[in-house]
């Protein structure tokens, strides 16, 4: 693939998305199958205004939160291979070559444009924004060359962003609703949590000088039986609608922590902490409860936190992971470099770790102003004693360079995919 990246938001460019349709036709070629090729082009409706008001700079920070929620929304929902990019202006674009129903397709455009219309709290210091998000859809035409596919939902697109009535279309032209209402899938969710269906799975980590199995970070999945996987960010969205955001994160690290119960005492249980969990007043204390209800080591566990869960009360936040680190619990900032960063963060939170986005692993083997970043960050982590744990690591090239250059921890493709409780156990030579 040619090395192509959007300057402003670190996704794919158009080249790319070009090369990956092109690798994915040709490889159904050679083994005589239907390359399974879904694809939605995302625009956002009246994105001048957010210039006009807010000025560029807030405009380029909100480009640069649409591309991490698109970015953390596909790694959530996909097994199988996907490209996101930009291409330009407020538009992006999402391909996967994965076997999906068009109810599924249609479903999970709904969901990312809720995603997307979520407000940005406090961009740039300015306000909050609200963006309005929509969407053209597409199931690949065998045969199909990228440069249609892509007209074709640019067509799509423009006629969808006239249209008030809907946010998703089709190329084809249906503007169906979702397969299941919001009020449905929120009464599916509180009979999968008292039915036991939320599944865990385990990412494992590494030490990068080594290779040496260091733990895990929990993920949740729910295999709806209509609608097929919903990933863990989904699932977030669907629980604060119906008010239970608190049963679901209690449920999931419940479970998380009963299944690393039986692990080694060498390994680590990494827990993802959402906006909604950190805002309560209960958090620490909730926490500290599951903890000691599963009977598993504070000093085996971190937390993990984006920047997003930070925004709406910093000082209180940092109050309660405080309190969690005084118990042993350890604290990671996740997704580090996916978005406009606040240094602020790293001078008052108890952190442990920083943890990269994959999108700054990416090209570091290609790109030069790439790999002075992730030194530069190395070398930051370094002056304030935390620990750097890279994402997305998906070949030995990429591997060798971040060991070469001292970064401490990874997860990716490259040794293993997430795997069920029991999977994790016999991995672990137990």
């Amino acid at each position: 693939m040619p090395h192509d990246r959007d300057a402003l938001t670190g996704l794919a460019g158009a080249a790319a998305v070009h090369s990956r349709l092109a690798a994915w036709a040709s490889a159904a070629e050679k083994t005589r199958t239907v390359a399974p090729v879904h694809a939605l082009m995302l625009g956002l409706r009246r994105f001048e205004t957010v210039n006009l008001a807010y000025g560029e700079e807030a405009g380029d920070a909100a480009l640069v939160e649409v591309a991490s929620r698109l970015s953390r929304f596909s790694e959530d929902e996909f097994d199988g291979d996907w490209i996101a990019a930009r291409l330009g202006g407020g538009n992006f674009l999402l391909a996967v070559n994965e076997s999906c129903s068009r109810e599924r397709w249609q479903w999970l455009a709904e969901a990312l444009a809720d995603n997307i219309a979520k407000p940005i709290m406090d961009l740039c210091g300015r306000g909050t924004v609200r963006l309005w998000p929509r969407v053209a859809l597409i199931r690949g035409i065998p045969g199909e060359g990228s440069q249609t596919l892509i007209d074709r939902l640019a067509e799509t697109l423009v006629r969808a962003q006239r249209n008030s009535a809907g946010r998703v279309l089709w190329a084809d032209g249906d503007m169906a609703l979702a397969g299941r209402s919001a009020q449905q899938l929120e009464a599916d969710l509180l009979g999968a949590l008292d039915r036991d269906e939320i599944e865990i799975v385990y990412q494992p980590q590494f030490a990068t000088e080594d290779d040496r199995l260091v733990g895990a970070e929990a993920l949740a999945r729910w295999q709806h039986p209509q609608i097929g996987r919903v990933g863990a960010g989904i699932l977030f969205t669907i629980a604060e609608r119906a008010d239970h955001v608190a049963q679901l994160s209690h449920h999931i690290a419940a479970k998380a922590l009963t299944g690393a119960s039986d692990w080694p005492d060498s390994l680590r249980l990494s827990l993802n902490v959402t906006p909604a969990d950190l805002a309560a007043a209960s958090f620490a204390n909730s926490i500290a409860a599951v903890v000691v209800e599963a009977g598993f080591a504070p000093d085996r566990l971190t937390l993990e936190i984006t920047e997003q869960s930070l925004v709406s009360d910093l000082e209180r936040s940092a109050v309660s992971l405080r309190k969690l680190r005084d118990i042993g619990i350890r604290i990671a900032l996740d997704d580090f470099g996916a978005g406009f960063c606040n240094f602020r963060y790293l001078k008052l939170l108890p952190l442990h770790y920083i943890k990269l986005d994959r999108i700054m692993v990416d090209d570091v083997l290609d790109d030069a102003r790439d790999l002075a970043v992730f030194r530069g960050i190395l070398a930051m982590a370094k002056a304030l004693d935390l620990k750097v744990i890279a994402e997305g690591i998906e070949n030995e090239d990429q591997r060798a360079l971040i060991a070469q250059e001292g970064c401490d921890y990874y997860q990716g493709f490259l040794r293993a995919h997430p795997m069920k409780a029991e999977e994790f156990l016999t991995f672990t030579g137990h």
